[in-house]
């Protein structure tokens, strides 16, 4: 049952606030002072007050942040750029072999420079040229390809030298090496994702041996994309095996 004296909800919308007894006012009063509203109202907290302070906040969070990045950039050195180097290695009178190679961090200059210094030391004249001064493969007795993967292929100039010199390239003793970071795994798919990425060296140069080798991780690496501060904090992790390197330049060809 409901109490007569006390009216329910819907008549004290309906009553002006005077007629109703004492304890319903008291209580209606309290209610009002202890819930104020949420967006607006006297006492309440405005929309655009709760953004403003959310805004600064987040000033506040952007200018910390680069102000940071503004110390590492102060703080840390810049990259050295890439230098596409040329190497020659043995007497002229030897037999004459190109390492052609193509690098865009410079981890493949330091395999194509070991290549050709382990070559020469078997008796050759080694010329170790990047691709992009496009050397001439007339007059050598063998030619090495080498590049780094990037995007799941080898770099542009290293498929446009294949096909400028393809030709040339089947008629002497050919073998290609390519350069990746995570080339060291044996599992099924990694041996999969390794020979997709010489379909079309596969189809330039068919009966070419083509080599994997591991290669280095580092700011150049990871610079694409990237904040040039975040770059600079990127570690380097270098999995060359100079080792396995070498000992596939003592067997080839021979």
């Amino acid at each position: 049952m409901t109490n007569p004296s006390r009216p329910s909800k819907e008549n004290v919308r309906t009553q002006d606030s005077a007629t109703l007894p004492k304890s319903v006012r008291m209580e209606l009063s309290n209610k009002k002072q202890s819930s104020p509203p949420i967006w607006g109202g006297k006492g309440g907290v405005s929309r655009r007050s709760v953004l403003k302070a959310g805004c600064l906040g987040a000033a506040a969070a952007g200018a910390a942040a680069c102000g940071a990045a503004g110390w590492i950039s102060a703080t840390a050195p810049d990259l050295p750029p890439v230098e596409l180097k040329s190497f020659h290695f043995g007497a002229k009178e030897m037999k004459k072999v190109l390492v052609a190679y193509a690098s865009a961090t410079g981890t493949t200059v330091g395999v194509a420079e070991a290549v050709g210094k382990t070559l020469g030391g078997r008796g050759s004249a080694v010329d170790v040229r990047p691709m992009k001064d496009n050397p001439p493969v007339a007059g050598y007795e063998a030619v090495l390809i080498g590049s780094a993967i990037q995007g799941g292929k080898p770099l542009p100039e290293a498929l446009d030298f294949l096909r400028a010199n393809r030709a040339a390239l089947q008629a002497v003793p050919a073998a290609v090496f390519l350069v990746h970071f995570f080339f060291r795994s044996e599992r099924e798919v990694d041996v999969k994702m390794r020979e997709s990425y010489i379909e079309e060296v596969r189809q330039l140069l068919p009966a070419a041996p083509i080599r994997f080798f591991a290669g280095r991780f580092d700011g150049r690496t990871t610079a694409y994309g990237l904040p040039k501060w975040l770059v600079r904090l990127t570690p380097t992790i270098d999995r060359r095996d100079w080792g396995a390197i070498r000992a596939w330049a003592e067997g080839i060809f021979v």
